[in-house]
């Protein structure tokens, strides 16, 4: 498999309370660490987290989760380009149920050819272009 893209709900579930998908989580996050998964992620994933736990009032938190998050991603964090921008406008016609930060996420796998992404967010099984790969299923996805 190739390189899979790595939805802000994984770092957020692996650094979170007690849930069913925190341990598979953990066990993606190590894998990533380790090189035993090819994976990327994006600018916008940092901007996701430090909203969220600035918003809820967990400033510090949010910072422990970008900064461990930054350092295992380090190299294979994908910029946000103009031309992504102009492709989630297009995108936000043909699926109208993501979120826009989702539409800017499926705009940058689609410049770098990524095919497959790992999130609980269900809304990625309803696109044709993409495979979701469910967290809880790790680790059944590795190469």
């Amino acid at each position: 498999m190739r390189e899979i893209f790595i939805d802000v709900n994984i770092p957020m579930y692996a650094a979170g309370a007690d849930h069913f998908l925190r341990e598979p989580c953990r066990r993606i996050m190590k894998a990533i660490a380790s090189g035993e998964v090819d994976a990327v992620t994006d600018a916008e994933i940092f901007q996701e987290i430090l909203y969220r736990y600035m918003h809820i009032g967990q400033r510090e938190k949010g910072f422990t989760i970008f900064d461990l998050f930054g350092e295992v991603m380090r190299d294979r964090i994908l910029p946000i380009e103009h031309a992504d921008v102009k492709s989630a406008r297009y995108l936000a016609e043909q699926y109208p149920f993501l979120s826009p930060r989702d539409l800017i996420h499926l705009a940058v796998m689609m410049r770098h050819g990524l095919t497959a992404i790992t999130t609980a967010d269900t809304g990625f099984d309803r696109i044709d272009i993409v495979k979701r790969i469910d967290p809880s299923q790790f680790p059944d996805f590795k190469r």
